[in-house]
């Protein structure tokens, strides 16, 4: 499993985003302030496969930190994610070596994607899903889901999901017309129910609601104070 140290003091905005790497499958080594990552880069080195850094960082700043990845190591990516926007700042990150310059706020699943592909240029093989399911697929009307493909296909049009959002897909069809706690989907899942993954599970069940917004035989419904319910109007094949 890659291994990302990642540098950010702001610790709601730490959380959320630790929490929501994880479930895309990566180890993630959250420091707070840059002399605790650069502590650990120290005894870690060869085991970081990219560090994401903020750079208004208390004790070192993120620049400063790069500054010293770059004495001791060639061999890790890094990116600066940050709040600072000035075309100066992000001239300096660059030029330090930097493969990325992010400014928030940013989308998620935009990082997520730029993470994978600087682990592929840099040949970092990625794991498999810590979920061990049978990949389950399923034609209902104008919808079709092949898990294993990560594809859905909706009036003839092709989304390609997160392995997350199959997986929450596959979970949802498995218990279809039927109510859903919130916590077990969180349990049956992810292994644990806690506020942040409780907020991941919010914005996955609000993409695959947008997926669905021009589908009648499906509905992604609240259920006020315990979960959701996937509708279906007919049988899938």
């Amino acid at each position: 499993m890659s291994v990302i140290l990642f540098v950010e003091d702001e610790i709601d905005l730490g959380n959320v985003i630790k929490q929501y790497l994880e479930l895309n499958n990566l180890t993630i080594e959250w420091k707070t302030n840059g002399e605790e990552a650069k502590n650990y880069i120290d005894k870690h080195v060869s085991d970081i496969d990219l560090a994401i850094i903020d750079i208004s960082l208390p004790e070192l700043n993120g620049f400063e930190l790069a500054k010293h990845i770059n004495t001791i190591t060639t061999e890790m990516p890094y990116i600066f994610l940050t709040a600072r926007k000035e075309k100066v700042d992000k001239i300096t990150g660059l030029k330090l070596g930097a493969v990325d310059y992010i400014t928030k706020p940013f989308d998620i699943d935009e990082l997520i994607v730029r993470i994978e592909n600087i682990l592929r240029r840099n040949h970092k093989s990625q794991p498999e899903s810590k979920t061990v399911s049978t990949p389950s697929n399923f034609t209902l009307n104008n919808v079709s889901f092949v898990k294993e493909q990560l594809l859905l296909k909706i009036n003839g049009k092709e989304i390609t999901l997160t392995l997350r959002e199959a997986e929450l897909l596959e979970f949802l069809f498995k218990h279809k017309n039927k109510i859903l706690k919130r916590e077990v989907i969180l349990t049956e899942l992810w292994g644990k129910n806690d506020y942040f993954l409780g907020r991941s599970l919010d914005v996955f069940i609000s993409r695959l609601r947008k997926y669905f917004t021009a589908c009648e035989s499906v509905q992604i419904s609240n259920v006020y104070g315990i979960g959701y319910i996937f509708k279906t109007s007919e049988e899938s094949e």
